[in-house]
């Protein structure tokens, strides 16, 4: 029983690993370009978000269409280019 203990904390790198190989890494919401609906100065107005560009590790940014006009604020990208 005491070896699988000195080895249990292997379990966090590998499921890391997992999650990169899987999801690829995460990213950012950074800046976004939405459509103002005539009150594009207050925050909280109705927004039509239109792109949302995410930065990731280093100097990684990524530009997507917005998903149902809504930028979420973390997402997963497996390329600088997707």
């Amino acid at each position: 029983m005491k070896v699988i203990a000195m080895f249990l904390w292997l379990a966090l790198p590998v499921g890391g690993y997992a999650t990169y190989l899987t999801y690829g890494t995460p990213h950012l919401v950074w800046g976004y370009r939405f459509l103002p609906n005539g009150d594009p100065y207050n925050p909280f107005a109705d927004r039509t978000y239109t792109s949302c560009t995410y930065v990731g590790w280093g100097p990684t940014t990524v530009t997507v269409p917005a998903i149902a006009a809504r930028c979420p604020w973390v997402r997963f990208f497996k390329g600088a280019d997707q």
